[in-house]
C-alpha cells in the first residue's frame, strides 16, 4: 500500500533524523521495533481505535513494552510516540520501523543476508559471532553463553552457532595466536 508508506514516511524520516544527530540509533530501533509488535497485535490495534483508552495510556503501553525488551526510552521517545497518538498514527509503526531500518541501513552501509544451503556451514563459513559462541563454549568449566544483542537476526545467528561443527584444532591454535599478540 503506497499510502501508508507516504504517510509514514515522514515520521520514520524525522524520527531517524533526530536518532543520527543524537547517536541514538540503536535505541531508537529498539524502541519502533517494539512499537512495531505492539501495532501488529490484534488486541492492540482495537485499542488505537478506541475512544475509552488516551493517547497517553497508548503511549505508556508501547513505551512499557520497548522498555520490557530492553529499549531505553526517553523523553524523546515518548514525544514520538504521544505525537503518533495525537495524529491517529500509531498504526503506521510497523511501517516506520521498517522505513527507519531501511535508512539506517543505507547510512551505516549493511544489508542483512540470509543464507540457504543444501548442506550444512563448515567452519569458514561460519560468522565471527558463531566463532566467538563456539569459542567461549570450548573452554574448560563453559556450559553457558549469554550473548548480548540488540536484533532478532543477531540473535538467530548466535543461536546457529550450536548447527556449526566444532571448533577444529588448527582455528584453536590460530586463536591463541591472536591472543597471544
Amino acid at each position: 500500500m503506497a499510502e501508508i508508506a507516504t504517510v509514514a514516511r515522514p515520521y520514520a524520516r524525522a524520527a531517524f533524523r533526530h536518532a543520527a544527530e543524537h547517536h541514538a540509533l540503536g535505541a531508537w530501533s529498539q524502541l519502533l521495533a517494539s512499537g512495531a509488535a505492539v501495532a501488529s497485535e490484534p488486541a492492540a490495534v482495537a485499542l488505537f481505535g478506541s475512544p475509552k483508552v488516551t493517547g497517553n495510556e497508548l503511549v505508556e503501553l508501547i513505551a512499557g513494552v520497548a522498555t520490557a525488551s530492553g529499549a531505553a526510552v526517553d523523553a524523546n521517545g515518548r514525544n514520538f510516540l504521544a505525537l503518533l497518538a495525537e495524529n491517529h498514527r500509531l498504526g503506521l509503526l510497523a511501517e516506520i520501523a521498517a522505513q527507519f531500518e531501511a535508512l539506517r541501513a543505507e547510512l551505516e552501509n549493511t544489508v542483512d543476508v540470509e543464507v540457504t544451503t543444501a548442506m550444512a556451514l563448515t567452519g569458514p563459513q561460519r560468522s565471527l559471532a558463531q566463532l566467538a559462541v563456539q569459542y567461549v563454549l570450548q573452554l574448560a568449566g563453559v556450559t553457558t553463553v549469554i550473548a548480548g544483542t540488540s536484533k532478532w537476526p543477531h540473535m538467530q545467528e548466535n543461536i546457529a552457532a550450536q548447527d556449526c561443527p566444532p571448533l577444529t584444532a588448527k582455528e584453536l591454535r590460530q586463536i591463541a595466536c591472536i591472543q597471544e599478540s
